[in-house]
């Protein structure tokens, strides 16, 4: 009976998120309508996870989120943050370690929803957010996908005006940095803002913060080989190597575990983006992030 009652419950209030959606302002979108929520246009599929995680999602007080904007490291992160987080189950160093054999994402669910939608979760755990230099973010998404799967943009020019604009599948990225970065400076035990780009130039001092933030830090004498193990097994190279990162499909979300793997360089915007193009998004983010102390 009470599981009758429940799943009852949970069709009642998916038509009811269903109404508010079709209620909702809607644009034309990168390649299908948005719909706009709390001020960030969303794709479809997103917009009605928002709503599902706002009923049902009761995150608890030592929760601890990975937060980034796509395309901003999140697979990397997410493979360090397990690495770190299991080290005593799953030493780094062992031949059958789960990231051998799993994508990370695998490894570790996933909530999509802005900053603006995760007010409950700031509150009563911690998260730490990777961000990265804009102009490679916008780039690594208007790179083709491989054959066969779904097309994110038409046009590159059209691509990079949407983006301008804040128009985008989370909606603006100053808004997710600047939330996040608010948040670290406020609360330093509740958020850790890490860039991505620093974190490529100095994996090892990173990886120490990032366990030190999630409360397992690398003792002394663990430090003089363990940390440059987790760097060596999460790095991006090795992800990308191993078969199950280039081959088959995800199991949580259905996307060719391929896709999570493009370049990972650092200033790779500048194969794919005009001098005109880099100058006025440049001017764009300088102008949301002004007075913040946030600089790229």
């Amino acid at each position: 009976m009470a599981q009758a009652q429940t799943k009852t419950k949970h069709v009642r209030i998916e038509e009811e998120d269903e109404s508010l959606i079709s209620a909702l302002p809607t644009r034309e979108g990168w390649w299908e309508p948005f719909f706009l929520l709390q001020g960030f246009w969303l794709s479809p599929s997103i917009t009605k996870s928002v709503m599902v995680l706002r009923d049902q999602f009761h995150p608890r007080h030592n929760d601890i989120s990975l937060a980034t904007y796509p395309k901003c490291g999140t697979t990397w992160l997410k493979a360090l943050a397990f690495a770190i987080t299991n080290g005593s189950d799953h030493p780094v160093t062992g031949y059958c370690h789960p990231l051998l054999s799993h994508n990370p994402h695998d490894l570790m669910p996933k909530l999509e929803r802005p900053f603006q939608h995760l007010t409950r979760t700031l509150t009563l755990g911690r998260v730490v957010h990777l961000c990265r230099e804009p102009k490679d973010v916008l780039c690594v998404r208007m790179v083709p996908h491989q054959e066969g799967a779904p097309r994110l943009v038409h046009r590159v020019d059209r691509a990079f005006e949407f983006f301008c604009e804040g128009f985008s599948f989370y909606g603006p990225i100053w808004e997710h940095y600047l939330g996040y970065w608010k948040q670290s400076k406020m609360e330093g035990e509740k958020g850790l803002f890490l860039n991505y780009d620093e974190m490529i130039a100095e994996p090892t001092r990173h990886v120490k913060m990032l366990a030190e933030f999630l409360r397992v830090p690398f003792t002394d004498e663990e430090s003089r080989g363990a940390v440059e193990e987790v760097v060596r097994l999460c790095s991006f190279q090795n992800l990308k190597s191993l078969p199950v990162n280039s081959q088959g499909v995800s199991k949580r979300n259905g996307l060719e575990n391929s896709s999570f793997f493009r370049t990972g360089k650092v200033g790779d915007w500048t194969n794919h983006m005009t001098v005109e193009m880099a100058q006025k998004l440049d001017c764009i983010i300088e102008e949301k992030l002004r007075g913040s102390g946030l600089t790229f």
